[in-house]
């Protein structure tokens, strides 16, 4: 019995759902959730980081939009719905984690690369997000 070849473009847009559903997920139950169900005082303490950047004002807003990222961004990218957006403003986020874990006085256990290594993969997987689109099977499918 012959298995059915996939195309191309079938491989392709599996692999954008294995992806968005994947790393949506997981950023999702392990990092998005929490973050935003834990509220004002969590929001204001994680937009705290902003001022490595020099940014010192609203810093509940900018922990806000790190828990909407994570979460309801995360959600866009399980189900395909404004991808990029999405992917982007993930990207945005991974970019500040990153540079928190880079910026951790070195006795903690999560500072320096290696506690910056996760948010550097999910950066990552972000901009090719940001590059590809979210693939045929999605909300965002055109037609």
């Amino acid at each position: 019995m012959n298995a059915p070849k996939l195309s191309g473009s079938t491989l392709q847009n599996l692999g954008l759902l294995v992806l968005r559903v994947g790393v949506g997920s997981s950023m999702f139950l392990n990092h998005g959730l929490g973050k935003l169900l834990a509220g004002p005082e969590k929001w204001e303490k994680v937009g705290g980081a902003m001022e490595m950047v020099g940014i010192s004002f609203l810093p509940l807003f900018w922990g806000f939009m790190a828990a909407f990222a994570e979460s309801i961004g995360s959600l866009m990218l399980v189900l395909g719905l404004k991808t990029r957006l999405a992917a982007f403003l993930l990207a945005c986020t991974m970019v500040m984690a990153a540079l928190t874990h880079l910026n951790l006085p070195p006795e903690e256990a999560r500072a320096g690369w290696s506690g910056a290594s996760h948010a550097l993969e999910f950066l990552s997987v972000s901009v090719a997000l940001i590059c590809l689109g979210g693939g045929a099977w999605g909300l965002d499918r055109k037609g």
